[in-house]
């Protein structure tokens, strides 16, 4: 049995298009199904280059305490009394994506841009008479300034989200951000 197919080259990280057009390629099935495991291998080496390559340049143990030392940053947060619009004017005058809710400096919550859309404009709330504490996210993840920014990025990653509190002994001292840890990394590897 013979099985036409057109060939592309794919690991995530880039596209190859195919030299030939379906028409012209005729190959038996068990050639097209050894060549899908070659470049599943060949995908899964470069995988692994790419981790030893980057572990190999330094900056992934680093803990958060580094980052949060070079932004310098200003914590800014809201009460829970605050109506939305007040939110979200707060935070686009300082051009940030989220805000973290807090009640005599204990860390109760956060309000993400993903908070407003889904929230907000996709319950169909009025945000100018909804509480900020309706519809922030209660009792965030957070992280100590210890944790790694490897471990803090594993942490993005798996719960889906883009900011990150930073807690020691209760009290906020920063909140990172996907793309923080990513520029960090990034910066620090070239």
């Amino acid at each position: 049995m013979k099985t036409t197919g057109k060939f592309i080259l794919s690991s995530g990280f880039f596209l190859l298009p195919a030299i030939v057009s379906a028409e012209d390629v005729t190959l038996p099935a068990p050639v097209l199904e050894w060549s899908f495991y070659i470049l599943l291998i060949f995908a899964a080496f470069v995988a692994i280059g790419i981790s030893i390559y980057m572990r190999g340049k330094g900056a992934p143990s680093d803990d958060l305490s580094s980052l949060l030392d070079e932004k310098n940053q200003v914590i800014h947060s809201v009460g829970t009394g605050v109506f939305i619009t007040d939110c979200v004017r707060q935070m686009n005058e300082h051009k940030i994506g989220a805000m973290l809710v807090m009640e005599n400096e204990q860390l109760i919550g956060i309000f993400t841009e993903r908070d407003a859309i889904t929230r907000v404009l996709g319950a169909r709330l009025d945000p100018t008479s909804t509480m900020i504490s309706e519809v922030m996210t209660k009792n965030p993840v957070w992280v100590s300034s210890s944790t790694t920014l490897e471990e803090a990025m594993g942490i993005i990653t798996q719960r889906r989200i883009r900011h990150l509190p930073v807690l020691e002994v209760g009290k906020v001292v920063g909140v990172v951000s996907s793309g923080d840890l990513t520029h960090h990394l990034v910066g620090n590897r070239s």
